[in-house]
């Protein structure tokens, strides 16, 4: 299982990110996906998830509104559309695979860094 996620850099508070996610080595249109995200000193944090085909999406609190996830099956690959970033939104971001309920399997992260 690979997961490379990419599209991280240094935004302004307000501004605009989209990151990517690339999966291969498991049939990625069988699994629900996810986008997570850990902080320094903290866990890692479940931010969205997105159904087999696309049609469930799930957001927490932290995010819902201003972020939407979203996922191509034919080029195997999971995106996150983050608008309107905060500070708080800082941190290194990671894609995943799972099931409904939780995920199993994370990739590389993209660090996302949102100056005040």
């Amino acid at each position: 299982v690979q997961l490379q996620a990419s599209g991280g850099g240094l935004v302004q508070s307000g501004g605009s990110l989209r990151l990517s996610c690339t999966a291969s080595g498991f049939l990625f249109r069988s699994h629900w996906m996810y986008w997570l995200r850990q902080a320094p000193g903290k866990g890692p944090e479940w931010i969205s998830k997105i159904g087999t085909h696309g049609a469930s999406r799930f957001y927490s609190d932290s995010v819902k509104g201003r972020f939407t996830i979203s996922r191509d099956n034919a080029k195997n690959s999971l995106y996150l559309q983050m608008n309107s970033l905060k500070p708080e939104d800082t941190a290194l971001y990671y894609c995943a695979r799972g099931g409904q309920a939780s995920w199993t399997n994370k990739g590389q992260g993209t660090q996302v860094t949102v100056s005040s």
